[in-house]
């Protein structure tokens, strides 16, 4: 737990990235909005943009968040004026499996406790704007003598900020004409909304309410598309999201700025902070690391195939974090027997690692391993990886950051923050993808050249949804993958570097207002479930109002 009286003033974390205390608005101890008129300006990006992913993680995760938050500070032991531009922690996973999502040990967003449960509130405006939609669409179908849309069509979904396998297939209207409407629904994690996908892509209120505007409901009887400016609802959804827009700031267990802002998981959307957030970063520090969710092949390729697309910009470096016990793990070690010394497992889990240093460089970057240092780590096993990547011509580098913070990754943020001041000011964006590519062959080129997939395919229901997409008008759009993030397949229990697998594409929804295609994939779901001894029972609070053990 952090202790408020540790934090530096917020205004003074302010001042580091040139905000006076007109541009943010305070929101309790050591947190502040920034204001729309600060937030929104197109200024030029005079930042170099550091974009920090990971190989496929363990189920406990790579400490991909603690690294991030360990370099900004290693950077900025360097005399380096770096800042962090990161996601917001969703309740699910606080309560379910990680207990938190603010970093750990000596390299952590404060303040945590608030940071990794309410925060500045944004995840339930999402949530609210969200069930307004999902609320105006069955009143058009309980009203109206001649609906609008098809009750058996209605393709929009209510949300919720908590793993709860039970939601993910409901029936609503139950209880007689005056309850409703019979028919099916369901629940997506909040994360997984469209919504919040729109909020981490909209560049300003405009741009925001007519992203929620092109959110497509679903059908008329006729079979014509019916979208939420079809009902006025853009207007009062934007009028909830008027502050979740506004980037949130706070500060590293070690003082340094970051802006934490939008959540949208990688395995089921596009997995990184908002662009409003990143944009701001980059006009307000000179090296600015941020973060694509789980590994490389998720979080990395969606922030450069969707995010750097939508930004008009492009990183100028690229960190990959692994652990010992990832690489074992992808040897094929149980995850609880990983922390074992096991030379045979570390080997054959190198090529986990070796396809993710492959993927970068696919988009013209040359990456930079981090080696996340645990408990129990031997001197020996990180040495021998260090000497295989150099002999492979990988720069590769230790992150203490958990015990020993910014100290922890002085040396490894000197070789990052050199690769990225070499790279050009305007690095030449490369995509797996043209988006003139058909959908289809959009997700096949993902599934090839960043899963290493065999083929590709398609079920009925999928080719359907993929041919309409062309009459929608979203042919063009970028493809937004929902897949397991423990694999670099479609089944979680292909670890390692499958190879000659195929990809099955069962599903693909339609986010017109985020302007992508959702390609579902194996049996990835939109709604996680809590695991078996849930997180949530190990979460407190004492007398005097101290929440304890949120990590």
């Amino acid at each position: 737990m952090s202790g408020h009286d540790t934090l530096r003033p917020i205004t003074d974390v302010a001042a580091d990235l040139d905000l006076t205390p007109d541009d943010i608005i305070p929101w309790g101890p050591g947190a502040a909005k920034i204001r729309r008129e600060t937030a929104f300006r197109d200024d030029p990006a005079r930042a170099r943009l550091v974009l920090v992913s990971a190989i496929n993680p363990t189920p406990a995760g790579e400490g991909k968040t603690t690294c991030s938050i360990g370099l900004v500070q290693g950077a900025r032991k360097n005399g380096v004026r770096a800042a962090a531009a990161l996601r917001e922690p969703s309740l699910g996973p606080v309560f379910g499996q990680k207990g938190g999502g603010t970093g750990g040990g000596r390299s952590m967003l404060q303040p945590s406790e608030r940071i990794n449960l309410h925060f500045t509130g944004d995840l339930h405006a999402i949530t609210s704007a969200n069930n307004l939609l999902a609320a105006l669409v069955d009143n058009e179908l309980y009203h109206s003598d001649a609906p609008r849309l098809d009750s058996r069509r209605v393709l929009w979904r209510r949300a919720m900020d908590m793993n709860d396998r039970f939601l993910r297939k409901t029936v609503i209207g139950l209880g007689g004409k005056a309850m409703g409407a019979p028919r099916e629904d369901g629940f997506d994690i909040t994360a997984a909304s469209e919504v919040m996908a729109i909020l981490c892509l909209a560049r300003d209120y405009d741009d925001l309410k007519r992203r929620l505007g092109n959110i497509l409901l679903g059908f008329s009887r006729g079979g014509e598309p019916v979208f939420a400016r079809d009902l006025g609802a853009e207007k009062p959804m934007a009028a909830l999201l008027s502050e979740a827009l506004m980037p949130n700031l706070v500060q590293t267990t070690e003082g340094a700025p970051a802006l934490v802002h939008g959540g949208p998981f990688a395995n089921i959307a596009h997995g990184c902070n908002s662009l409003v957030a990143t944009r701001l970063a980059l006009r307000r520090a000179d090296v600015v690391f941020t973060e694509g969710g789980f590994g490389f092949d998720l979080g990395g390729e969606k922030f450069l195939d969707i995010k750097c697309r939508a930004g008009g910009f492009f990183p100028h470096a690229v960190v990959l974090v692994a652990t010992l016990r990832a690489l074992k793990y992808h040897g094929g070690v149980p995850a609880k027997e990983s922390g074992a010394e096991n030379a045979a497992a570390l080997e054959r889990g190198l090529d986990n690692l070796r396809k993710h240093v492959e993927s970068v460089r696919g988009f013209g970057l040359e990456p930079v391993v981090a080696l996340n240092v645990r408990a129990g780590d031997t001197k020996a096993e990180l040495e021998r990886v260090k000497a295989q990547l150099r002999d492979e011509r990988v720069e590769c580098g230790i992150a203490d950051v958990f015990s020993e913070g910014g100290e922890g990754a002085r040396s490894l943020a000197e070789i990052v923050v050199a690769k990225a001041m070499e790279a050009p000011a305007t690095p030449t964006a490369r995509f797996t993808y043209e988006l003139s590519d058909p959908p289809a062959e959009k997700i096949r080129k993902v599934a090839t050249a960043i899963y290493g997939a065999r083929e590709v395919v398609f079920t009925a229901q999928a080719q359907k949804q993929l041919a309409d997409a062309d009459k929608l008008g979203l042919a063009a759009a970028p493809v937004c993958m929902a897949k397991t993030h423990l694999s670099l397949s479609d089944d979680e229990k292909r670890v390692g570097r499958p190879s000659g697998f195929t990809l099955t594409v069962r599903e693909v929804r339609y986010s017109a207002g985020a302007g992508f295609l959702v390609a579902l994939t194996g049996e990835i779901l939109t709604m996680p479930g809590l695991p078996k001894a849930p997180h949530a029972f190990a979460i407190d609070l004492a007398s005097d109002g101290t929440v304890l053990n949120v990590k």
